[in-house]
């Protein structure tokens, strides 16, 4: 990720291997910045981003919301936990813990489940960017 801010204005590109999300405070930034790389590098303009990463990204006027609700479903489709039902609590405080003695996950797949979720809870996270 790279971010310039320039006389109160900011602009925000977003590089992953081949893929690049150019997002701006304005639009006159932003067509600065894609004329100034599509001089220096062959590029294809996509138009506006709909969904980047597994993030669905979705235009309100001003606002712009960030939805991870298809990235979630793809996880629990992989992990075949799609179709379970959601509760409360997760958890009962008033049930005994015992040992399982039915079919256990295998490490490596635990690990896989593990690391999507920490995936999902802080990679989309819209901290602040561009600070003055």
């Amino acid at each position: 990720m790279y971010t310039k801010l320039e006389n109160g204005e900011c602009v925000i590109i977003c590089l992953y291997v081949d893929d690049m999300l150019i997002f701006g405070t304005c639009i006159d930034i932003v067509s600065k910045t894609k004329l100034f790389l599509e001089s220096k590098f062959e590029m294809k303009d996509m138009g506006e981003a709909s969904v980047i990463l597994g993030v669905k990204v979705i235009r309100k006027g001003d606002i712009i919301l960030l939805s991870q609700e298809q990235y979630t479903e793809k996880l629990l489709s992989k992990f075949d936990y799609y179709d379970f039902k959601s509760v409360s609590t997760p958890y009962d405080a008033n049930s005994k813990l015992i040992k399982n003695r039915g079919e256990s996950i295998s490490q490596s797949q635990y690990a896989q489940i593990i690391g999507s979720l920490l995936h999902l809870m802080s990679f989309s996270r819209p901290d602040c960017l561009c600070s003055k």
